[in-house]
């Protein structure tokens, strides 16, 4: 990545609320907002005109809501897809799986500290994901409680390693550090992953995981 601060648009219909993320976020060497609107629809039109590192959408628009501006920017459809982090108030199960299954990658809390705001957005730029420890544990389990599709896959034995250690939420070095291999095939792993099931990133890989029934 070059030196130049990450590109992050800000959408959220609440006007002291997109204040106080404009302040954290440009208090941050690494960090920029490029553009900031108070509608969803704007939001759209804005990240597909900038293409901005990060898109950090609220859920509650006027125009489009989030969850239907981030199908639109980053869904299963999208042949370039953004990165897209959601912040919201509302701690909903729901809410937390459609924005997932829409492509985004990053689901906080607005009454999170400060630090997840600024690492969920870092996470996204770099590729990663990172949802509100408040929620990961309750949603995951969620997902485990249902009927698992057929675990026919065509993983690997240590490609099904990796993904499992993605579905825990493992960064790549910890993966390393538990599988005991390098970086460099860790990061071939999550690419032949990715290609071998038709996925685009770690959360799809998680979601996968856990619909297959193949958690540790």
């Amino acid at each position: 990545m070059s030196g130049e601060p990450l590109r992050v648009l800000l959408a959220d219909d609440q006007t002291m609320v997109r204040a106080g993320f404009r302040m954290i976020i440009d208090s941050q060497p690494d960090l920029t907002v490029v553009a900031e609107t108070d509608n969803g629809r704007t939001a759209v039109e804005l990240a597909q005109q900038l293409r901005p590192d990060v898109c950090l959408l609220d859920i509650r628009m006027p125009g489009l809501d989030g969850l239907a501006a981030t199908d639109v920017l980053a869904g299963p459809g999208v042949t370039s897809p953004l990165r897209v982090v959601i912040a919201t108030t509302f701690d909903s199960d729901e809410y937390v799986e459609r924005a997932l299954r829409n492509g985004a990658v990053g689901f906080i809390l607005k009454d999170s500290r400060p630090e997840l705001l600024l690492e969920a957005i870092r996470a996204a730029a770099r590729g990663d994901a990172l949802i509100s420890p408040s929620i990961t544990v309750r949603y995951l389990d969620r997902l485990a409680s249902r009927t698992p599709a057929a675990a026919d896959h065509p993983l690997s034995a240590r490609e099904l390693d990796v993904a499992r250690a993605v579905a825990r939420g493992l960064g790549n070095q910890e993966i390393c550090d538990e599988l005991f291999v390098s970086l460099s095939t860790v990061k071939t792993h999550l690419t032949s992953i990715q290609t071998k099931l038709g996925l685009r990133n770690r959360v799809e890989i998680a979601i996968w995981v856990h619909d297959h029934g193949l958690r540790d």
